[in-house]
């Protein structure tokens, strides 16, 4: 795979894929996305690839290890790659650890004519270069190249289990240097809930969270970095908002528990039109008529209501959003348009970046268009979740460069 030289700069392709589904029903998904993932290098022809994914092994880990084994084997030796000789997996497999495990998967791929490329060690605050291919699995708190965090069960304290934390990552390459967060925040574990307040209680739980990752990565420990936080931020919509503007000429009718007079189920007819039924609300159901309204002109008309970001203006950037919203697709393999009826449609799968980010990115675009923010997909079964990626071109010496990564504090 031609690549242009990285003399006049590096092209970075980064992707957020919530792969769960491709483990429970590999036989079907795992080809298929592959392929549609594939395409995208092949289109953008990256110096500098990151695949942060998350939920990977899916909902049983255990049961599912030998269809990890061959996805990894799959993405380091396919042809499709073969021209991306050094690489490096962090794979969290610690999943008896219900202390630890976040289920997060990350994946770097350095083109062989990227030369001078070096990684962060943590732990003795050195950059090293990066060299060959290695995969760390398991107990990925001691790998010193990385820094890794699962969010404490007080945060949500409704999930017994939850698998939701981050992964970091710092890297130097044409003298500039960034940080890459693979990140996975808490979903709406009720729609009725969601629907009750506005911003709804598990918006605020996210806030937390991410919160929580931003100090952290920008504390007093290291030097101070741009940063690129991507992955499954379960980001939705205002429900009440959402549901109040696509059922403004619909009465709704409660539908009670009777032995704990509880909220079940919310029931939105039309006024007129023989009460024809527009959407059912339950815990995980979503059910509206009209799933058109999702897709049409890729859902721009529902960005008004995805407000989760801007608590956070002033500490992250995102490129415009130009692609439908990521989640919950169909997991039957031959429906790569449709929506499930359990949640929704939401923009879950992000990629953000802190604002000096935003220049180094922004800086080294000229006329052509090399800023690219989309979906992977859009016809394709790919899970439940389409993946998000973002492409674009480093120039050399775009960022502020970084003391000693080229003299004695480097460790080779």
């Amino acid at each position: 795979m031609a690549v242009k030289g990285a003399a006049a700069g590096a092209g970075v392709l980064l992707v957020t894929a919530n792969v769960g589904s491709l483990f429970d029903d590999p036989e079907n998904l795992q080809k298929n996305w592959l392929r549609e993932f594939y395409q995208v290098v092949h289109a953008h022809k990256p110096h500098f690839m990151a695949l942060h994914c998350q939920e990977f092994g899916g909902k049983n880990y255990e049961a599912s290890m030998s269809h990890v084994d061959k996805f990894v084997k799959e993405l380091l030796s396919s042809d499709a790659m073969k021209d991306y000789n050094r690489a490096r997996v962090y794979l969290d497999e610690n999943y008896k650890s219900q202390e630890h495990f976040t289920a997060l998967g990350s994946f770097y791929f350095l083109h062989e004519s990227l030369k001078n490329i070096y990684q962060f060690d943590f732990k003795a605050k050195k950059y090293k270069k990066v060299t060959g291919k290695e995969i760390y699995s398991d107990t990925l708190e001691s790998t010193p190249m990385l820094e890794k965090e699962k969010f404490p069960q007080d945060y949500f304290p409704e999930c017994k289990w939850s698998r939701k934390g981050f992964i970091r990552t710092r890297w130097c390459i044409t003298d500039c240097a960034f940080d890459l967060v693979n990140i996975h925040l808490f979903h709406d574990a009720s729609n009725l809930i969601a629907w009750e307040t506005s911003p709804s209680v598990y918006s605020g739980i996210r806030h937390k969270a991410l919160g929580y990752v931003l100090d952290r990565i920008i504390d007093q420990r290291f030097e101070k970095v741009s940063y690129f936080v991507f992955g499954d931020f379960n980001f939705r919509l205002d429900a009440k908002a959402v549901v109040e503007t696509l059922c403004a000429k619909a009465t709704m009718q409660t539908i009670r528990a009777a032995d704990t007079n509880e909220v079940v189920k919310l029931i939105f007819r039309e006024s007129d039109n023989d009460r024809k039924v527009m959407l059912q609300l339950e815990k995980k159901l979503f059910d509206y008529f009209n799933q058109d309204v999702f897709r049409d002109n890729n859902g721009t008309a529902l960005l008004e209501f995805d407000r989760e970001l801007s608590v956070f203006k002033d500490r992250l950037y995102e490129l415009d959003i130009s692609f439908p919203p990521s989640y919950p697709y169909s997991e039957d393999s031959s429906q790569g348009r449709q929506y499930m009826n359990t949640r929704c449609p939401a923009w879950c799968d992000r990629i953000l970046m802190s604002h000096s980010a935003k220049e180094l990115i922004l800086k080294s675009e000229n006329d052509e268009k090399i800023v690219i923010y989309d979906h992977i997909g859009p016809n394709v079964c790919m899970g439940d979740h389409k993946p998000v990626f973002l492409s674009f071109r480093i120039a050399a010496g775009a960022g502020k460069p970084i003391a000693n990564v080229h003299k004695c504090c480097v460790v080779q």
